[in-house]
């Protein structure tokens, strides 16, 4: 089984995938960061000048609980800036290294590569000042768990920095370690990069020189290919193999657990959901009858069984806010199979005369927990309920989820073509015949590129072409989910690393919702809906005209209601008005 590690910058953002693709294809992820450093913090946000960017690799779960805590804590207090290049100092967050020997526990640290503070040391002042940087690693990292990079890209100069790398690692008593740090696989993955990084310095191909990869040495090397590498240096690819099987901590391991609900004093949560929900169901039902007893008491058993009652309790919490705020709120979905739901106020439709049935919601045999998103007006009225949930569980408590937005037909084509100079009346042609979804329409792609005026014998539009189909598809940006929020018990930050979003106010954290579920965590939706917000409006106009309005006591049975919707004639009502509802 092999190993690898794919530290991002300054976080944890393709964690998941990367170990859920290790457990596809059988090879080990280690769990890895790339840090920036700083010579110290001038000011609460921004970082004085740069000392490189540091590989921590993690080794058991304390570390990552450090190396989510650093990076929480260094984004946490960065202002994002769009349009900064990459050398400019407020363009990372970063760490110094007093901050970095404060969470240094459980992990291990590499020197790095071109972009190292060994090697930007040496850049600087030589083998003196690359020695000096050593050092000061050395003030945080005990020998044990610091190690000497060494990679070989048949660089210029790069001979004699290695020969220095070694001599280093001899005389401070360092391990040596030999990594290729690859930057893609094969084939279209060097001229992808190179457009990648024109991207990063606001460059066109023709004026980026320098910056673009001088070989194809960065793509991923087999076993035996390292071997007859460092051929002179085994022990330096020894290391390697010792080093990976030390770490053994894998993102299964995360530890998350859903917060409690603090209850009164001599109930447990199953006691007080039961006292709620009957409470609940009195002003619901007026009296209870057997058949909704007997209901309630099915549904309560099974969420007992299941150690779901926080998390019921939790909703209603969050609903009862709303309530008292007179905020319009209402669970969605299968949650409205559940009279426990309806009793609490979470949903309007009583399930019991309706015939529904509890198991499409919640049974035994369920893997993972409840799913109850909760629609809101958007608006003020929603950011008013997320604010709240922030408020309550703290800024290291609660996050929103991300969005990974990837490249897709017209964002890839538009900066491609800026990179390589095509015409824009070109990329703009291109870019029209895409349909809605960024995909052909009614179109072969050979038809969409010769009406665009693109021609494959063409150096240029051919090579914008090639990497477009290889673009397609990757990462482009991180955004921030619809509404999705996971909350835990002022821990968050020691789960996955936590950064500011765009929107004043907003903690983001740095994984999708998807990899949340996959790895444990509870996700609840708080959706903003424009017609919650039209239904909010009504409902204030018939409260302040003497007509208040119980959404869970309307009239099932108003014939001319029921005319409308057997007509179809549904445009602009709630939830009935696409072409399936209708």
């Amino acid at each position: 089984i092999g190993a690898a590690a794919m530290p991002d910058r300054n976080g944890l953002y393709g964690a998941p995938d990367f170990q859920f693709a290790a457990e596809a294809l059988n090879f080990q992820a280690i769990v890895s960061a790339e840090l920036t450093l700083a010579r110290g913090l001038e000011h609460r946000w921004l970082c004085g000048e740069y000392l490189g960017h540091l590989p921590l690799l993690v080794e058991n779960v304390i570390g990552y609980k450090n190396l989510c805590k650093l990076l929480s804590k260094i984004h946490l207090r960065w202002r994002k800036q769009s349009g900064l290049l990459p050398f400019e100092t407020a363009a990372y967050p970063a760490a110094d290294l007093k901050e970095l020997a404060t969470h240094c526990e459980g992990l291990i640290a590499l020197t790095g590569d071109q972009e190292g503070p060994l090697a930007m040391a040496w850049r600087a002042g030589g083998a003196a000042a690359m020695e000096a940087a050593l050092d000061a690693l050395c003030t945080v990292f005990p020998s044990d768990r610091i190690y000497v990079e060494i990679q070989r890209h048949l660089l210029r100069g790069e001979r004699h920095y290695n020969r220095a790398l070694v001599e280093l690692a001899e005389r401070k008593g360092l391990s040596l370690l030999a990594t290729n740090g690859p930057a893609y696989d094969k084939g279209k993955g060097r001229a992808v990069l190179d457009v990648f990084t024109c991207l990063r310095y606001h460059s066109t191909l023709e004026q980026a020189g320098r910056l673009l990869e001088a070989n194809t040495e960065k793509r991923i090397k087999s076993s035996a290919q390292m071997s007859a590498l460092f051929a002179d240096l085994p022990y330096a690819i020894e290391n390697t193999v010792r080093l990976a099987g030390r770490l053994q901590f894998r993102l299964r391991d995360l530890g998350y657990q859903f917060p409690s609900y603090s209850v009164p004093e001599g109930e447990s949560m199953d006691s007080f959901l039961h006292k709620l929900t009957l409470f609940g169901a009195q002003n619901r039902y007026g009296s209870i009858s057997r058949q909704v007893r007997r209901q309630l008491e099915h549904e309560l058993e099974i969420i007992k069984r299941l150690g779901f009652a926080g998390y019921f309790l939790i909703v209603w919490d969050i609903c009862n806010f709303c309530t008292e705020r007179g905020i319009l709120c209402q669970g969605r979905g299968s949650a409205a199979n559940s009279a426990v739901c309806y009793s609490l106020g979470i949903t309007a439709v009583d399930p019991v005369s309706s015939g529904l049935l509890f198991e499409r919601f919640l049974s035994e045999g369920r893997q993972g927990w409840p799913d109850i998103d909760i629609d809101l007006p958007s608006g003020p009225h929603r950011e008013t309920v997320i604010q709240e949930v922030y408020q309550r569980y703290g800024q290291h408590g609660a996050a929103m989820t991300a969005n990974v937005n990837h490249y897709r037909g017209r964002s890839a084509m538009r900066e491609i073509g800026k990179v390589l100079g095509l015409p824009l009346d070109i990329i703009e042609r291109f870019n029209a015949l895409f349909a809605r979804g960024d995909f052909p329409h009614t179109l072969e792609m050979e038809d969409q590129i010769s009406r665009a005026g693109l021609d494959w014998k063409n150096p240029r539009h051919r090579a914008a072409l090639t990497v477009f189909n290889a673009t397609v598809g990757l990462p482009r940006n991180l955004g921030q989910h619809s509404g999705g929020m996971v909350i835990c018990n002022d821990a968050l930050n020691q789960i996955v690393p936590l950064e500011n979003a765009s929107m004043q106010g907003r903690v983001v954290m740095q994984w999708n919702k998807d990899a949340c579920e996959e790895l444990g965590m509870v996700k609840i939706d708080l959706l903003g809906l424009g017609m919650m917000a039209v239904m909010q409006d009504c409902l204030e106009l018939a409260h302040h005209r003497g007509r208040p309005v119980d959404l869970a006591r309307i009239d099932k049975k108003d014939k001319e209601t029921y005319d409308l919707l057997c007509r179809a004639e549904t445009i602009g009502v709630f939830q009935v008005e696409s072409r399936a509802q209708m």
